[in-house]
Formats: structure tokens, sequence, C-alpha cells
């Protein structure tokens, strides 16, 4: 193993930086992208240079890998912007504040209100069917409400 170590081309680092990129395809979040980059550029290096030491091509790897990655993970931070609809997917969220009609009797702090088309399970104090409540939050899929 030593020995093969000792004699590694520039084909074998462009392998591992093929079979890197192949398996960031199943699924490595963008890790294996960088460090596939970085073994394709120190083969790049070993052929440009053909008497690159071992110690070398793994410390050129090794510090590649890092910079790459940390590179676009800054880059990723960085180009993160504000959503100019900061409740798209909370589908409640644009309820909270909003008054609607008890569907069905909210009984011991449980109950339904009727949205639209839709109904939303509710807590909050008691309330025959047909009172008007406000929406004051939500806890996942249930809406808090309060009496109007």
């Amino acid at each position: 193993m030593w020995e093969f170590l000792q004699h590694l081309s520039f084909w074998d680092w462009l392998a591992l930086g093929t079979v890197l990129l192949i398996l960031e395809v199943f699924g490595a979040g963008g890790y294996l992208l960088w460090m596939g980059i970085a073994a394709a550029a120190v083969g790049v290096l070993k052929f440009l240079i053909p008497g690159l030491g071992l110690e070398l091509q793994l410390l050129l790897f090794a510090v590649l890998s890092i910079l790459t990655a940390v590179y676009w993970w800054k880059r990723q931070r960085s180009s993160a912007k504000a959503s100019d609809q900061p409740g798209l997917n909370m589908r409640g969220s644009e309820l909270v504040g909003r008054t609607f009609v008890v569907h069905q009797a909210i009984i011991d702090g449980r109950g339904k209100i009727k949205v639209g088309d839709g109904v939303w399970m509710v807590t909050g104090p008691d309330a025959p069917v047909g009172a008007q409540v406000r929406v004051v939050g939500q806890d996942g899929v249930i809406l808090r409400i309060e009496t109007v």
C-alpha cells in the first residue's frame, strides 16, 4: 500500500476526484463536490509538476479541500437574503389577528373554526357554535384563539 502511495500519478488524483463527484450525486450535500474539485486540482498540479512529493500532494489536497469548502460556505451565507414573503408555507400565520366563527363548539379548550372553505382545529376558552373568536397564535396545525 505504501509503495502505491509513493507513486501516485495524476491519473490517480483525477480518478479520486471523479469518484468523489459521483458520490456527491448520491446526496452528500455539496461537501464531496469540493473535495472532488480539490483532488482534480492536485491531479492537474501533479501533471504540470511530475516531481511533486506525496507529502506535498496530500497537504495540497487537504488545504484545497478546506479552502474550497469554506469559500462555498461563505458564499452561500452571503448570498442568502430575506424573503419578500416571510409567511410563505406557514399557512396559519396569515390567520393571526383575524376573526372567525366557531364551527364545532369549543369544549374543554378544543374545537374547530371555519376558515374559508376549510376547518381548523383550535384551542382556547370554551365557546358555542356560531361564537366570534380571534386567532392569537399558532402551535403547528392548531390555532390559539380568544373570544371576541
